[in-house]
């Protein structure tokens, strides 16, 4: 009896483990037509909601690149409280098919959390230009842009978004970039 009762514990804290293995709280809306080629590369972080792994971080960019299947994710922000650039790098993939912005990313081992493209604004070439991130629930988003600022049109075009979600506007870090 005593066997089997450890048995079912065990495959009870297996089966918990792996299905906490992708952290995706609140599904939200996402572009559903997502070209990834069209995302690879350099984002500035224009804003985004204090988490302990970026506070105090600006100049933070976001660059990604393929590798095979996978996403490299390379995230980096300059402490001014320590002098010096922080960095870490990362891995996503698609949770559904390639042309839906959802994926699942980590930064630590095979944890992975949610990273959902809200909304995205494009030139008239068609080329990305800022997007909308909400992360695995509504305590995480991201304000990302090719440049480093966005037009007084989008970032409203992306607070409305965000209040609709339940994000307030005073709740988010307007990050300081260098202006190039």
């Amino acid at each position: 009896m005593r066997k089997k009762t450890v048995k079912i514990i065990a495959s009870a804290l297996l089966l918990l483990s792996t299905s906490a293995c992708t952290m995706l709280d609140t599904k939200v809306a996402v572009i559903d037509d997502f070209n990834l080629d069209n995302y690879l590369g350099t984002w500035h972080e224009i804003a985004r909601l204090d988490h302990s792994f970026e506070r105090g971080l600006s100049q933070v960019t976001a660059t990604y690149s393929l590798e095979g299947d996978k996403v490299v994710v390379i995230n980096k922000g300059f402490s001014e409280q320590k002098s010096r650039w922080k960095e870490a790098e990362g891995k996503a993939y698609f949770m559904e098919s390639n042309d839906i912005a959802r994926l699942k990313v980590s930064f630590f081992g095979p944890f992975y959390g949610a990273y959902q493209v809200h909304d995205i604004t494009t030139d008239e070439q068609g080329n990305y230009q800022a997007s909308l991130v909400i992360g695995p629930n509504n305590e995480y988003a991201w304000i990302l842009a090719r440049s480093t600022s966005i037009s007084a049109e989008v970032k409203q075009r992306f607070v409305e978004k965000m209040n609709t979600l339940g994000i307030k506007e005073q709740e988010l870090i307007w990050v300081k970039q260098n202006e190039q």
